[in-house]
């Protein structure tokens, strides 16, 4: 990696302690633990190679604190001229493709050898670790995995990796001369959304995708968590991105619309909720791939065993990250053999553990304490329901009204209930925050639990609790999750960047991670039909036809 190096960052890994001394991170604009209402950080936006401020700044609120304490440079709908411009000189064809500037493949994967180095080093990712706790309160070993995974996703697309995603392949023509070749080719410009609860790992790994494959985005992280991705953009440019490859942009829904449908990207990713994504789906003509809301799921099969493992497991799914996770655990069906443990009670213990000193429970960002509370207490409405834990404020805070700040909390809602037509909208609900439904179901119910399942709109993660291959078999059958986990250790959350993570059953649904996500999402096939002859000899005009 040192010997094809820019010389620039050869000089920076030999003088990595003289740096040091006078700015921590050499690529950082932020100190994180300064960052204060008495020293605020800058979101800044970056155009045609530039970054900017703007005539418009949204103070951010700490979610820990209520204090102003990051201003976003937000571009309004007057001020997305730049930013379609800036799309619009990206030909179709891309910025490089299997005939066009090749050498932008190696280019690529020797930046993210660099860039995976620098995540390595653990100044920088403490750096950003500690970042995404500012801004996206979680604890510190959750926060860390966005920046490990980042990392391992990075090292994996080094090298010759990134020319392997455009490998083409070729078949035998009907005559001599004749040969097809099949290519994976780049949209040119395109959009990626993304949004509050993965600040690093989702924006990092879909913008590197999308630049393999030859494309120009334009990157639009939600503004609350944005000032993470804007400092992984000047790592990205110390370790040899081309400035004016990428541009990034702070705006309200609003103006991004807007910008949509003006620049008209050729495709766009949207991480987010299914509203959003509906409405998306239409302005831009179907030109989008989604990883939308999930409901996700959890069956406990009928072998009952490690129940302190399976415990454990449920509550990291549905209370790490405080419940903000597109695959947190939102529903539990358990066997009735598993009713019949302590497997509740655990669960329940494990939930209480949970603190705001540690982050392992924190604010919610898009739902209010009285929003959950409400939910809760309609839920309660349903008959033979009950609260099983939680359903209280968390208490001695600061967290600002605006978020959210709920107790990890557990709903028992039993399944006759939850298949009527008049409770199923209610109890499927996605809460992002703390909260999930249990339930049970007695062995021959199981058709029942698979109906309700049928009839879910979102298919993101789903777990398969059982070594039972027959149970496994049956429940897999009938169902479409994107990414499910299957057996004893089966869980909902902590996707890594070694397997695709992304929803099924729907033809707009992207993935994230792997090769086959990257190609999905970020190129479409272009077959080129090679014919050069020879003629046959004493060829002659046939008949017409």
């Amino acid at each position: 990696m040192r010997a094809g190096a820019p010389e620039k960052v050869v000089s920076w890994f030999g003088s990595f302690n003289l740096v040091r001394s006078i700015h921590s991170i050499p690529f950082a604009t932020v100190d994180v633990e300064e960052i204060s209402g008495s020293q605020p950080a800058e979101v800044h936006n970056l155009v045609q190679g530039k970054w900017k401020g703007s005539s418009s700044w949204n103070t951010l609120l700490d979610p820990l604190n209520g204090e102003p304490f990051i201003k976003v440079a937000e571009v309004d709908e007057t001020g997305i001229r730049p930013f379609i411009e800036s799309l619009s000189k990206c030909p179709k064809h891309g910025l490089h493709n299997p005939f066009k500037e090749p050498e932008r493949y190696l280019l690529f994967g020797d930046i993210s050898a660099k860039a995976a180095h620098m995540l390595s080093l653990p100044k920088v990712s403490d750096f950003f670790t500690r970042l995404i706790q500012r801004v996206s309160p979680k604890s510190y070993q959750q926060a860390l995995g966005e920046v490990v995974v980042t990392q391992k996703f990075l090292e994996n697309f080094s090298g010759d990796q990134v020319r392997f995603l455009a490998r083409s392949f070729a078949v035998p023509g009907n005559h001599l001369g004749q040969q097809s070749h099949g290519f994976r080719w780049p949209y040119g410009p395109v959009a990626i959304i993304t949004p509050f609860n993965f600040p690093l790992e989702i924006p990092a790994l879909q913008l590197m995708g999308a630049l393999y494959m030859g494309n120009k985005p334009i990157l639009k992280v939600d503004s609350k968590v944005s000032i993470v991705m804007e400092q992984m953009m000047r790592l990205l440019h110390y370790c040899g991105l081309p400035v004016d490859d990428v541009d990034f942009i702070n705006s309200d829904g609003k103006a991004m619309n807007k910008l949509l449908l003006e620049a008209n990207p050729r495709m766009t990713l949207f991480t987010g909720s299914s509203r959003v994504a509906d409405k998306l789906a239409v302005d831009l003509k179907g030109r989008i791939k989604l990883e939308d809301a999930g409901f996700d799921w959890k069956i406990l099969g009928p072998d009952v065993q490690e129940e302190d493992y399976v415990a454990w497991v449920c509550d990291q799914d549905a209370y790490a990250c405080s419940g903000q996770k597109c695959s947190a655990q939102s529903m539990l069906f358990m066997h009735e053999n598993w009713s019949r443990t302590s497997l509740v009670s655990k669960i329940k213990n494990l939930a209480e553990r949970r603190k705001l000193e540690d982050l392992t429970i924190g604010p919610v960002l898009t739902f209010t304490t009285a929003a959950m509370l409400e939910h809760v207490n309609k839920l309660l409405q349903i008959p033979g329901s009950k609260l099983l834990f939680g359903g209280e404020p968390l208490k001695n805070h600061s967290i600002p009204p605006i978020y959210g700040a709920l107790k990890p909390t557990a709903v028992y809602v039993p399944l006759e209930e939850i298949i009527k037509d008049s409770n199923y909208e209610l109890v499927t609900r996605e809460i992002f925050g703390p909260f999930q439904i249990i339930t049970d179901y007695k062995k021959d119910q199981l058709p029942l639990v698979l109906d309700a399942l049928e009839r879910m709109h979102a298919h993101l993660t789903a777990a398969v609790v059982s070594n039972d291959p027959l149970f496994l078999q049956e429940v897999i059958g009938n169902t479409v999750n994107g990414t499910t986990y299957a057996g004893l250790r089966a869980r909902t959350t902590g996707a890594p960047q070694n397997h695709w993570f992304g929803p099924a059953g729907d033809p707009r649904g992207a993935g994230i991670g792997t090769p086959e996500a990257i190609k999905l999402v970020w190129s479409s096939h272009r077959e080129i039909i090679y014919d050069v002859g020879p003629l046959p000899k004493h060829w002659e005009i046939p008949p017409s036809t």
